[in-house]
C-alpha cells in the first residue's frame, strides 16, 4: 500500500527555518520522482520543489527559488524541504507527492501536478509577521 507522512510543519515567525520530512511506503522509493506542493486558504494547490529519483536534479517554483532546499535519502525512503528565510506569504499547507511513471533518465524531474498520483496528507506551515 502507497502511503506518504508529512511531518515538520509548525508556527513560525518571519526569517525563521523549518524542515519539512516526507516518508513513503509501499514504493521502491529509489525509483519515484518526487515533489512538494502547497496550497493556502482560497488559492490552487501550487508547485514549490522537485526532485529526480537519483537526487542530482532539482527544480523550484520562483516563490520559493533560493530560499527552500529539496532533497532525499533513498536509504530512509525520505524526501525534505528545507526552509529557509521564512515570509507570512509562505503559510500554506504543504504537500508530498509521487510521480510513479517510469522515465529513462534517472534527472527526469516534474514540476506538473498533474504528474503526481500519490499525495500526502499535508503539513500545515504558518509564518507569523
Amino acid at each position: 500500500q502507497v502511503q506518504l507522512v508529512e511531518s515538520g510543519g509548525g508556527l513560525v515567525q518571519t526569517g525563521n527555518s523549518l524542515r519539512l520530512s516526507c516518508a513513503a511506503s509501499g514504493y521502491t522509493f529509489s525509483t519515484i520522482v518526487m515533489g512538494w506542493f502547497r496550497q493556502a486558504p482560497g488559492k490552487e494547490r501550487e508547485f514549490v520543489a522537485t526532485i529526480s529519483r537519483n537526487g542530482a536534479s532539482t527544480y523550484y517554483g520562483d516563490s520559493v527559488k533560493g530560499r527552500f532546499t529539496i532533497s532525499r535519502d533513498n536509504a530512509k525512503n525520505t524526501v525534505y524541504l528545507e526552509m529557509d528565510k521564512l515570509k507570512p506569504e509562505d503559510t500554506a499547507i504543504y504537500y508530498c507527492a509521487a510521480d510513479p511513471a517510469y522515465y529513462s533518465s534517472d534527472n527526469h524531474y516534474s514540476g506538473r501536478l498533474r504528474d503526481y498520483f500519490h499525495w500526502g496528507q499535508g503539513t500545515q506551515v504558518t509564518v507569523s509577521s
